[in-house]
């Protein structure tokens, strides 16, 4: 139980890697702020309850500033300290760049990278040295397919954020990491298709527990020495090379 004693905000925890996240840390032993904007928190926060772990679901848009202050001041009044933040909440859209309005773009770069500036800056001044913060990326920072110019620019821009942040919050005893998970499953996996598998080095898609692993690895009290760093868990595609035959 290594997080015993720590308390834990995952930011659009009400389902998929954010939710997988959250459970994880719970298990281990943390104190789980649940930050999302719908009631499927609630249903997150129920899960790790009836598990015997300590939850909190805290309604946060994460487009707002107040929120998210309000969020971590209720983080401190119940459980008493922020050791990590795990920025996970994220939007996509794709569609054409022809098609795809400012204000579309506004949203998704809002809800994907301002948020995580926000987040991230407001908990770092409430934390102590030793604090963590993950930033959920996307392979989508390296790689592109067509009409997801928002999307791509949010998730690159995360890449760039995470080590700017290592940068000027290392004196303070702080780790800041990223994540850029590939294809992560968080629907019915059984429906996957046999060349859904076969097409990843690894054989099988991804599945938010292997993104809630490299979290954990990342926060881990004893691990202090890595910082400023991007983790591609994708079971290999960003290193596949591709051929017609």
């Amino acid at each position: 139980m290594k997080f015993t004693g720590k308390t834990v905000i995952v930011t659009g925890a009400g389902s998929g890697i954010g939710k997988g996240v959250a459970i994880a840390f719970a298990e281990l032993g943390a104190s789980v702020i649940i930050a999302e904007r719908n009631a499927a928190g609630k249903e997150t926060e129920k899960i790790i309850k009836e598990k015997g772990g300590a939850s909190l679901f805290v309604e946060t848009d994460v487009r707002s500033e107040e929120q998210i202050k309000s969020m971590l001041k209720t983080a401190m009044d119940t459980f008493g300290s922020i050791d990590i933040l795990i920025n996970n909440a994220g939007v996509s859209k794709f569609k054409s760049i022809f098609e795809l309005s400012v204000a579309e773009w506004d949203d998704i770069l809002n809800i994907n990278l301002r948020s995580m500036f926000i987040a991230s800056k407001e908990a770092a001044g409430l934390m102590k040295e030793g604090g963590r913060i993950v930033n959920i990326a996307s392979t989508r920072a390296f790689m592109s397919e067509p009409d997801s110019e928002a999307y791509a620019a949010s998730k690159g821009g995360i890449a760039a954020l995470t080590h700017a942040l290592a940068a000027s919050l290392g004196k303070l005893g702080i780790n800041v990491n990223s994540i850029s998970p590939g294809w992560i499953e968080t629907g019915d996996y059984g429906q996957l298709r046999d060349i859904d598998h076969r097409q990843h080095l690894a054989n099988r898609v991804g599945k938010p527990a292997d993104i809630a692993k490299a979290c954990i690895y990342l926060c881990d009290p004893e691990n202090d020495f890595v910082t400023a760093e991007n983790i591609v868990i994708d079971g290999g595609m960003t290193r596949k090379m591709m051929y017609e035959s």
